[in-house]
């Protein structure tokens, strides 16, 4: 591979802003945001403050929906953390060779997207924890939840850490990361 090749698949991987190089532009969440923002913005400008409320309406709204769009599309990839997980897995602490990443799987996804769906208003494992699990056994889980419980943990904490999972993942070290 060249070394063009390389640079070129290391800023595809960080996903970088095509304007500012920034890592973790989401150029189509953003966009989407601020199109769907910016026409509440304009018809609430229009009814509050005719014309002129419509394009100050449009602006505010696209400004606010782009910055919601550009979150939403930050929060995770399900593909990415399920093709993580699956080639961890057998280095995780809480792994049994007599069980299979399949037998997990359900766990690592109530925790990463559980995250996505609990972390803002519920920002520790424990708190969100009867939801993850609630999650968990709707996905068809085969494992009692006491067994995956810390795969669910490591996958939540991997999000909320940015992708920068301490494993293994001790209690001090879930408080200290909320």
């Amino acid at each position: 591979m060249k070394d063009t090749d390389i640079r070129d698949k290391e800023k595809r991987d960080r996903n970088e802003d095509p304007i500012t190089g920034e890592p973790g532009s989401h150029p189509v969440g953003t966009g989407i945001g601020a199109a769907g923002a910016g026409a509440a913005g304009a018809a609430i400008g229009t009814a509050v403050a005719g014309p002129v409320g419509t394009a100050v309406g449009a602006v505010i709204g696209a400004v606010a929906g782009g910055y919601a769009g550009h979150a939403a599309g930050e929060a995770i990839d399900p593909t990415v953390e399920d093709a993580y997980w699956r080639e961890h897995h057998s280095k995780q602490p809480f792994a049994k060779s007599d069980t299979s990443y399949d037998e997990y799987q359900p766990a690592y996804r109530a925790g990463y997207e559980g995250y996505a769906t609990h972390g803002k208003k519920t920002p520790s494992f424990e708190k969100a924890e009867p939801d993850l699990r609630r999650d968990y056994e709707s996905f068809g889980a085969k494992l009692p939840w006491e067994k995956v419980r810390d795969a669910s943990r490591a996958a939540w904490t991997r999000v909320h850490n940015r992708n920068s999972v301490r494993v293994p993942i001790s209690e001090e070290q879930q408080r200290s990361a909320v």
